[in-house]
């Protein structure tokens, strides 16, 4: 299981990362926007790299915790 702190603010961000995150291969994850660090959990086959270059990709930043 890979968390990173994000800068993901709301749902609109949620949904703007969500075709960037959906497209790891055998990957599933979420974004606790209730925590002040808005945790991305993510489990399955992508690394903490393809998780943040997918997350930048969209313009955001995940930063290891």
């Amino acid at each position: 299981m890979i968390k990173l702190k994000t800068n993901i603010k709301c749902g609109a961000c949620v949904e703007t990362v969500t075709p960037k995150l959906n497209a790891l291969t055998n990957t599933k994850w979420k974004v606790d926007l209730s925590h002040p660090d808005r945790i991305l959990t993510a489990e399955g086959d992508a690394t903490a790299k393809d998780i943040k270059a997918a997350l930048e990709a969209a313009g955001y930043k995940g930063e290891a915790i």
